[in-house]
């Protein structure tokens, strides 16, 4: 995700201050992982750097000035195109699990029990999930959707494989 592109848009609102992008972009987007605050500035001087966003406003203090950011108008129009931009489709060719597979296949390890091991490991966060989503708002649901979806997906190419050991075990063995 672009946390630059994130910011813009969070800004687009209202002009707010690093410590308010920071808690609007966690609450909405980074729940499971929320950005550190020299992320935060770093980006915002980036896209200060490159026009867009501006300093609204400076307020002083006993620490240091507290700068409010608000989006100019490149910014808002660099929303716009980052909005109407399909993002690619990742299609997975390269997978590490499929390397362990073809690797325990290789070696004569038994590569069911790769297969069974993340087999359990998606099911348990699949249940993390859902539980998540029975308790979570709306946004949380379809972010835990998302997730559950790519993570059933998975677990079809897990069966399937299982399915086709004896193949690829022919195809890969020395």
């Amino acid at each position: 995700m672009s946390i630059g592109q994130a910011f813009l848009g969070l800004l687009e609102a209202r002009p707010r201050h690093g410590y308010d992008l920071k808690r609007a972009y966690d609450e909405r987007f980074g729940i499971d992982r929320p950005l550190a605050y020299g992320q935060v500035y770093a980006t915002l001087s980036r896209l200060l750097k490159h026009g867009l966003v501006s300093v609204d406003s400076v307020e002083s203090g006993e620490g240091p000035d507290r700068k409010r950011y608000a989006i100019t108008d490149a910014g808002v129009a660099d929303v716009e195109q980052w909005l109407a931009q399909p993002e690619k489709p990742e299609p997975y060719l390269q997978s590490t699990l499929y390397m362990k597979v073809v690797l325990a296949l290789m070696s004569g390890r038994a590569a069911a029990d790769v297969l069974d091991t993340q087999r359990a490991e998606h099911l348990r966060l699949m249940r993390e999930l859902t539980r998540r989503k029975s308790a979570g708002d709306l946004s949380d649901q379809l972010i835990c959707d998302h997730a559950l979806f790519h993570l059933e997906a998975d677990l079809r190419w897990l069966e399937l494989t299982a399915a086709r050991l004896d193949d690829l075990a022919k195809d890969v063995r020395p």
